[in-house]
């Protein structure tokens, strides 16, 4: 990946100063000093001073952004006044709060040799980056009428929402790359029975906005789902309980589409088995009008695997979503509210990807898409604008290979 567009900002020095300072507590004049060490040069050349506004009056041009991203981390809840004139301190509930990535804030929040995940807007990131995207695999806050704790778009605003988020990607995604969508099928038009059409307008627009074809609509059946629309399966009695979301999968070009089904068979069932063992069904039959036809040695040549339904079949229990609330419980962070398991981004990435690929996901939520990518081989980038969950995520990135977690993560 290119350096330029992921380097750790002027805010990140700052942040992290307060990270590494005794008890989180900085001076105006200490914090210049230490942000000065760490970027590489001195308090003189610092206080080097331009003329600024009308009046012309002469400024320190770093001092005065040093202040602003000040300014920034005490918005944030991350640093509170400690009492006295210019001295600052990281806050006492700093990260029992979510605390949202202001608007151009890019913070490599950690990394290992494959994988970085940024705190930021995806559109701060994704717009600034160049290197050639194989799959973007991500699920998007849903439009829900009562957002979760991360917010989201309502649905009037989600096919500009998903379109504005997806076209820097599009844009870097290689030929036959691929784009693979969560989203919510339990959305309602108000105050009726009737689902939502958004997700047909979302694909019409992706296909006349950002000219991707719609290669299949994959149902991710899951049967510990909680029995919902309540009000209108369990109330009303109108309607019946959901047990799938849909997973939409896109790509840019469906003549040179890069997946390989060779990549996720599954096992044969022991009947299976047996019949390639015996050389065959044995049978000489045809059912439907000619339209399938069985022979004697149907099914008796040997192969590697079954090739998977277009029907994915989990539950959302995951030991690594399992892992992720203890550490979170461990470190006093919320949870992010809806994960799914790691199995899904797994799937996808084995089947669209080969190693090396990069991988992204702009909602990264807990970094399950990271996760999965790490330990298949491909590289990934992540962005997630909620501090604390990717506090939480990192902790099950600390045996990969070349972990490294920046210092004001620490802090939370």
């Amino acid at each position: 990946m290119n350096a330029n567009p992921l380097q750790i900002s002027l805010f990140a020095e700052v942040a992290g100063a307060y990270a590494a300072a005794p008890c989180g507590v900085l001076d105006n004049e200490s914090l210049y000093a230490t942000v000065a060490e760490r970027i590489g040069t001195t308090l003189e050349a610092m206080d080097m001073r331009t003329p600024i506004g009308r009046a012309g009056v002469p400024r320190s041009t770093a001092k005065r952004k040093i202040r602003w991203y000040q300014q920034t981390l005490k918005q944030l809840g991350v640093i509170e006044h400690a009492g006295e004139r210019g001295v600052w301190r990281l806050s006492e509930n700093a990260g029992k709060d979510l605390h949202r990535a202001a608007s151009g804030i890019k913070l490599v929040a950690f990394s290992t040799e494959l994988g970085i995940a940024i705190w930021g807007n995806h559109q701060d990131v994704f717009r600034q980056i160049n290197e050639p995207i194989a799959l973007c695999i991500s699920s998007p806050p849903y439009p829900l009428r009562k957002a979760r704790a991360y917010g989201g778009p309502n649905e009037g605003q989600y096919v500009d929402f998903i379109c504005e988020a997806l076209e820097p990607i599009v844009r870097s995604l290689i030929p036959g790359g691929s784009i693979v969508l969560n989203l919510s099928g339990d959305v309602f038009e108000p105050k009726k029975p009737s689902r939502s059409l958004y997700l047909e307008r979302l694909v019409l627009a992706l296909n006349d906005r950002l000219g991707l074809a719609l290669m299949d609509r994959i149902p991710w059946v899951n049967y510990s789902k909680p029995p919902s629309p309540t009000y209108w399966a369990c109330v009303n009695r109108v309607q019946l309980t959901t047990a799938y979301e849909p997973l939409y999968w896109f790509t840019n070009d469906p003549d040179r589409v890069r997946s390989d089904n060779r990549r996720v068979l599954e096992a044969h069932t022991a009947q299976h088995q047996r019949l390639m063992a015996s050389g065959g069904d044995g049978r000489n039959a045809v059912y439907g009008d000619g339209a399938y036809r069985i022979r004697p040695d149907s099914f008796g040549r040997v192969t590697a695997g079954r090739i998977p339904r277009n029907v994915i079949e989990r539950g959302h229990v995951c030991s690594d979503t399992a892992a992720y609330r203890r550490h979170a419980k461990a470190m006093g962070l919320p949870t992010h509210g809806a994960m799914q398991p790691t199995t899904i981004p797994d799937f996808f990435i084995r089947l669209l990807t080969q190693p090396d690929d990069l991988v992204v996901d702009p909602f990264g939520g807990t970094v399950k898409t990271g996760l999965a990518a790490e330990r298949l081989g491909r590289r990934w980038l992540v962005t997630e604008w909620m501090l604390e969950y990717l506090r939480g995520a990192s902790e099950m990135f600390c045996e990969f290979a070349g972990f490294s977690m920046h210092e004001c993560m620490m802090a939370i």
